[in-house]
């Protein structure tokens, strides 16, 4: 984890890592567009749904990787144990994974009010 200001931003430690980082969150923003009502793939996310995807996400990968964790905290190790074990992050069994994202909540907002 890299500390950008105030928060811990993900930091991939080889050009590999990043590569697949990056496609695996392309597969996953594109296998939920329609379960999370998200806006085309070229369009940005809203920094919500960006967080459900990312961090739903990762729990419904380790879900299916077999880790019933919070989530992983080595994505490199979960990716690269997915490629092995489906051959591709396309093979992937994507229905579990949307799944969780769809379950994923954020924290909770100071003062207990919920977003409208």
């Amino acid at each position: 984890m890299a500390l950008v200001g105030e928060a811990e931003r993900p930091h991939c430690a080889s050009p590999v890592a990043r590569t697949n980082c990056e496609t695996l969150l392309a597969l996953l923003r594109e296998r939920a567009t329609f379960a999370l009502k998200l806006p085309p793939p070229a369009s940005p996310l809203p920094h919500a749904a960006q967080l459900r995807v990312q961090c739903g996400g990762l729990r419904g990968l380790a879900e299916v990787a077999g880790d019933e964790g919070a989530g992983p905290s080595d994505v490199h190790a979960l990716v690269t144990g997915l490629q092995a074990a489906f051959g591709t992050l396309a093979d992937i069994p994507f229905s579990p994974v949307v799944a969780a994202m769809a379950r994923w909540e954020g924290r909770p907002r100071p003062g207990g009010r919920k977003p409208p």
